[in-house]
């Protein structure tokens, strides 16, 4: 007897306005001391050149609570400030995450004219249904929150209004 599993491209994409120029957008992507104040705190670090290393650093209070030092990890795959960023995703704080692989993760930034840009983040999903979960906000067993939305959303109210959701 032969079974056959339905194979699905999981793509999820996520797009936010937020009154801010492209380049304020680049810096809150790629700059560790912007990434560290929305979102979940993490200290993003990328070497912005095509096989460049990304690490998302664990801020301290998720070390205390058992946090792998490095939450993220993947590759750059290409950058083009301040417009797009192409990278690998991996989230290493759970076993079974770990065991997706990493996954391709698009930045999107336009400008959508009078002082908006559109930042539209596109992340590669096949054949990792728990990270597709995490990072849809639909479970929490990974700890893994609010997802995109939730880190969208803080970008967001950062950069148009100087504090995070959080503070």
């Amino acid at each position: 007897m032969t079974t056959m599993t339905e194979a699905r491209v999981t793509t999820q994409v996520y797009r936010a306005f937020i009154k801010a120029t492209p380049q304020a957008i680049w810096d809150a992507i790629t700059n560790p001391d912007w990434t560290a104040k929305y979102g979940y705190g993490g200290r993003g670090e990328f070497d912005l050149r095509p096989g460049g290393a990304y690490r998302a650093k664990a801020p301290d209070a998720m070390r205390a609570m058992g946090a792998p030092e490095v939450m993220v990890d993947g590759e750059i795959m290409e950058a083009d400030p301040p417009r797009k960023l192409v990278q690998t995703w991996r989230p290493l704080w759970d076993p079974g995450l770990v065991a997706e692989g990493h996954k391709r993760l698009t930045w999107e930034i336009t400008d959508a004219g009078e002082g908006v840009t559109a930042l539209t983040v596109i992340h590669e999903l096949e054949g990792a249904p728990k990270t597709a979960a995490m990072v849809a906000g639909t479970t929490d067993a990974a700890g893994g929150g609010g997802g995109w939305s939730w880190v969208l959303s803080d970008m967001k109210t950062l950069l148009e209004t100087g504090k995070s959701m959080a503070a």
